[in-house]
């Protein structure tokens, strides 16, 4: 800036000076007589050129006040909701009834919050986990539905017992979280605990018809959201839960910062477009058009208005920006950029075969996450060692190995339990999931009466399983062993 400042005083200085003496001209003639004399807030060619050089400068240096959102770094909170399910939840003055629109609106905020880790719980008299955190919204609906208040083993509406469960769940997280109770009340004895809470975002969802109050939400500290006819209530909790993670997020610097630097760069290129202008046009313009010229054009290919401007890249980058990730991953070049669009759009195989021809630790990371996404979980833990044999010290490769490895083993006792012996030969097929160190039996799939195999759609139709049923032993027992 200041060479450009200095250059710009000492061109205008010398371009601001008379080029003709007027002298010997009589004062009624000299104006008709002259041109270009001294005249003040006169605009020279050297004014645009330098506005825009410095605009170029700024540009250049890269000013941002925001970061990018990293796609392997959960733009949502890890949120754990808990639920009020009780008999007064089953009222009808909230159609159909308290519970099921408490119930669509969790299924609304899952939808919203797009694959963010999400758990539920269940509280009446005793607070129990329905579903661990999960990425996955498909786990968290059958489990959902069937929460009644005949499934729940203790009468009572035992806040603070669901927020003490609450918070054992987000301590198992590695980063802040968010905490949301749905419920049409709140016992007076329970609104201290809920109140004296710190490190978690905390708010309360209203489930009661206008008019109607609460002495205990009255008296919380913490946000309440009256539930309404649309889904205003569920983004204002989305925007509540998710502050406190997204100022985590920038305050620990992980994320790249966003370049705004173009933004003045179209203010210089339109400043440039003055240099055609009769009389502004620079003496060495015309050089430097003829240098531009005589450089080798790259080979044409575009193939619409888009590409006389923008690389494939920068078109890509648009798309993932409108979450096209689909049309991002066709036009990204960069492999890593169409690996991070690929793994956005669900197409985590895909993704896991980008990043595999890239030999870094980074790559090798990314491939890792698209495998556990893809549930290949060998594949993932062979991606998390190569790494780590890359850079022994990358972030979060180790810890990730380790999860993997849990899951992995978690999968094959599963299928250690549920061996029940049976004796071959009822026409089971070849089908074998992921049992390369042969733990358990292989599930069998049983012939039909005409003895055809029975397709995964009518094998799956023949087990009769209610998940209220299956929530109300489970409660009980818990219930039963904390006793």
């Amino acid at each position: 800036m200041p060479v450009i400042g200095l250059i710009w005083f000492f061109v205008r200085h010398r371009a601001s000076r008379p080029v003709q003496e007027t002298e010997g001209i009589a004062s009624h003639l000299r104006k008709a007589l002259t041109v270009g004399g001294r005249r003040k807030g006169h605009v020279l060619p050297i004014d645009g050129v330098a506005l825009g050089l410095m605009l170029a400068a700024l540009g250049a240096a890269g000013p941002t006040w925001s970061r990018m959102p990293d796609p392997f770094v959960a733009q949502t909170a890890p949120l754990v909701v808990a639920l009020k399910v009780t008999s007064s939840m089953t009222d009808d003055d909230l159609a159909p009834t308290r519970l099921e629109r408490a119930k669509q609106k969790i299924r609304d905020l899952l939808e919203l919050r797009a694959g963010g880790r999400t758990a539920l719980i269940a509280y009446a008299g005793s607070a129990h986990s329905v579903v661990p955190m999960t990425e996955d919204p498909g786990v968290v609906r059958p489990y959902l539905q069937g929460l009644t208040p005949d499934v729940m083993p203790k009468d009572g509406a035992d806040a603070a017992a669901a927020l003490e469960l609450a918070r054992s769940t987000l301590a198992k997280e590695n980063s802040l979280g968010g905490i949301l109770f749905v419920a049409d009340s709140v016992d007076t004895a329970d609104v201290n605990a809920l109140g004296n809470i710190e490190g978690t975002s905390l708010a309360l969802l209203a489930m009661l018809p206008e008019g109607v109050n609460d002495q205990g939400m009255d008296r919380l500290s913490i946000p309440v959201v009256r539930v309404t006819p649309d889904d205003d209530d569920v983004h204002t909790l989305e925007g509540t839960l998710n502050a406190a993670y997204e100022r985590a997020l920038t305050e620990e610097g992980s994320q790249p910062w966003d370049d705004r630097g173009w933004m003045l760069g179209w203010p210089a290129a339109l400043l440039g477009l003055l240099w055609f202008r009769h009389g502004w046009t620079m003496r060495w313009s015309f050089l430097l058009a003829l240098c531009i010229g005589m450089m080798p054009s790259p080979p044409a290919h575009a193939e619409g208005i888009a590409d006389w401007f923008l690389t494939l890249d920068q078109q890509g980058r648009l798309a993932y920006q409108r979450k096209d990730y689909d049309r991002a991953a066709e036009l990204f070049a960069d492999p890593m950029w169409k690996g991070e669009a690929l793994y956005r759009d669900g197409q985590y195989s895909e993704a896991a075969k980008v990043f595999a021809r890239l030999d870094t630790a980074d790559a090798a990371f990314h491939a890792g996450m698209a495998h556990l996404r893809g549930r290949e979980y060998r594949e993932g833990i062979a991606a998390f060692e190569t790494a780590l044999e890359r850079d022994p010290n990358f972030p979060g490769a180790a810890e990730n190995l380790e999860t993997a490895k849990e899951i992995l083993d978690y999968v094959e006792t599963s299928r250690e339990q549920s061996d029940t012996g049976e004796e071959s030969g009822e026409g089971a097929d070849d089908i074998v999931l992921d049992n390369e160190d042969a733990r358990g039996a292989d599930t069998q799939i049983q012939s039909g009466d005409e003895g055809e195999l029975l397709t995964a759609d009518q094998w799956m139709n023949t087990v009769d399983t209610d998940p209220g049923d299956f929530l109300r032993q489970r409660f009980a027992i818990e219930d039963a062993t904390r006793q």
